[in-house]
């Protein structure tokens, strides 16, 4: 009956027909191979902040900050295009919208009134 051979005795009887220098440069060829794994997975950056939390919570902040100015800014940027829009509206004077953003309008200058 024949034994099978699992793949770390191939890899140990195959090292051991290799020369040395053979051998070392096949572990430099591994080595590459990691090397650009490790790379590409970022894991350098992964163990630094793992070593410096307060570099991730400074991060993890200044992501925060960034998120919260776009956000207010695409804000700005949306109401003012929709205040745009319906300025032209009402300069066109139809009937049906330029009353209904004219009791609108009536609607929020009355609650301002009364808040003051």
């Amino acid at each position: 009956m024949r034994k099978k051979q699992t793949p770390l005795s191939d890899s140990t009887s195959s090292m051991q027909q290799l020369s040395e220098e053979e051998q070392l440069s096949r572990l430099a060829q591994i080595t590459e191979e990691l090397t650009r794994t490790m790379e590409k997975t970022r894991i350098a950056e992964y163990v630094d902040y793992l070593e410096h939390p307060a570099k991730l919570l400074w991060t993890n902040f200044l992501i925060g900050i960034a998120r919260g100015l776009g956000s207010t800014i695409g804000l700005a940027v949306v109401i003012g295009i929709l205040v745009f829009i319906i300025q032209k509206l009402i300069m066109l004077n139809l009937p049906g919208i330029s009353d209904f953003i004219a009791d609108f309008i009536i609607m929020i200058q009355s609650n301002y009134n009364m808040l003051k």
